[in-house]
């Protein structure tokens, strides 16, 4: 097959596959950490018992997501050794350091206070416990700042130079950190960190709602879940709107690829449907609504929309990948926020635990939001080509000097690895999350946030129900 020759295709495959599968266990890490510290906050100011089953129902999912991603994640950085040395040369004095940071911060912060999260809360005691927490779901968080200013920075590079001897050198640092698109990015990002947990969390409240479980902690997983879908997947939108307007600016080229022009056009049409064709340069069977595209862009039915054709053929990104991706994470944003708004709907007429409808549509969305984040990836990173640091360094010039078959052979070994893994970590906690978050006696009010006894009995009954 003539792909199995081509080295820099068979690694740009391989990184995708791993950065693909890494990428989700983060997204969920993040919202999951903030979730359990909205959760024990909420125990320690009402005492009431059922934010405590929920916090020790979703902390064991927690430390299995948390595991999977810090294992998928670690071969990631030997790759840019191995397949992409001239790559990792050529930018290492500036994303080096970046990376550095998120280790020497975001990962030893959750790694100091894992523990005492996980194992901690009888021994620690309450508050300090929620400390841990607050510090777990800090890191996760820290980690996506400086991850997201890494890519950013290959996005739309600033505050650099040239030394001697061609690398990427800092002037700036702070012009680096803070690039042009890393705010709106990193804003994109955390936000659909939070909603893709919202709809685990929801699906999963769903899924006991169908069952029949109308307990107090069911009926709060999935309230919580639908007032985060409700607010969240609007501000989404309003976010994916500004993000998009900084990528008109910097990335025209991306832009073209994800709207499917190809030629400059002021009134530009969205496109609905349809199948670029970069040979023919044109997208067939166009299906749109004409000027909603550059009003959307450019907040204007007169300015102008550059098209595809504006540049290079070597400098365009592979349309086809770009157009439908980017369509697939709009509309499963907008499925969120429909399902949000019928949330609220259901909520005024207090029918929100009756509706079957709603929860089966709760539980088809759960893993939606885990597609959705792949789509905007898929978007981000192919509309990057062909370039490694956009319009700086090509990907052809990024690789090492390896030959097809040793990344061949390393891609097949990644795929029998990371499947293996995947569907052992998800199986698991697909069973943690069929059980139902009751796990023990339903337990009395009367054990205060402020009497530490009371509620390290409460924490200590529920965890006896879990086991």
């Amino acid at each position: 097959m003539p792909f199995l020759e081509d080295a820099v295709l068979l690694a740009r495959i391989q990184f995708a596959f791993t950065v693909s599968f890494h990428i989700i266990f983060p997204a969920f890490s993040i919202g999951l950490a903030s979730f359990l510290a909205v959760l024990e906050f909420q125990w320690l100011r009402t005492g009431e018992a059922h934010y405590l089953k929920l916090f020790k129902y979703w902390i064991k999912i927690f430390a299995v997501a948390f595991g999977m991603g810090v294992v998928s994640g670690l071969v990631m950085s030997y790759q840019f050794g191995t397949n992409w040395s001239v790559f990792s040369d050529k930018t290492g004095p500036i994303l080096g350091p970046l990376m550095g940071y998120e280790v020497m911060t975001a990962f030893f912060l959750e790694a100091g206070f894992l523990g005492v999260m996980l194992f901690g809360l009888d021994r620690v005691g309450p508050r300090l416990h929620f400390l841990a927490t607050l510090m777990v779901a800090g890191g996760t968080l820290m980690s996506a700042f400086w991850i997201l200013s890494v890519n950013s920075w290959m996005q739309t590079p600033a505050g650099y130079g040239f030394n001697d001897v061609g690398q990427f050198v800092p002037t700036d640092w702070w012009a680096a950190i803070f690039n042009p698109s890393f705010p709106y990015r990193l804003v994109h990002m955390v936000l659909a960190a939070y909603l893709t947990t919202a709809f685990v969390v929801g699906g999963v409240g769903a899924y006991h709602l169908l069952k029949g479980r109308r307990d107090q902690a069911t009926k709060t997983m999935f309230s919580m879940a639908m007032w985060m879908a409700a607010i969240v997947a609007p501000a989404q939108i309003i976010a994916g709107d500004f993000h998009g307007i900084n990528t008109l600016k910097h990335q025209p080229a991306k832009i073209a690829a994800m709207e499917g022009h190809w030629e400059t056009q002021a009134c530009a049409p969205l496109l609905l449907f349809g199948i670029p064709d970069n040979e023919a340069e044109e997208t067939h069977y166009e299906i749109g609504i004409p000027c909603l595209g550059g009003l959307i862009l450019t907040h204007s039915f007169t300015k102008e929309l550059k098209g595809l054709k504006e540049f290079l053929a070597e400098d365009r990104p592979p349309a086809a990948v770009v157009f439908w991706s980017f369509r697939i994470m709009v509309a499963i944003g907008m499925a969120m926020a429909a399902l949000g708004i019928w949330s609220l709907w259901l909520r005024w007429r207090q029918t929100l635990y009756d509706e079957r409808w709603a929860h089966r549509a709760a539980l088809l969305m759960g893993p939606m939001g885990f597609v959705a984040v792949l789509a905007g990836w898929i978007t981000t990173e192919v509309g990057r080509q062909p370039f490694t640091v956009y319009g700086l360094l090509r990907t052809s010039e990024s690789i090492s000097p390896i030959a097809a078959e040793g990344v061949a052979v390393s891609l097949a070994a990644f795929i029998v690895v990371y499947s293996i893994v995947f569907v052992t970590g998800v199986r698991y906690m697909l069973i943690l999350m069929n059980r139902p978050p009751i796990g023990a006696a339903e337990l009395h009010a009367d054990e205060g946030p402020t009497r530490s006894g009371g509620m390290m009995a409460a924490a200590k009954k529920i965890e006896e129900g879990h086991r």
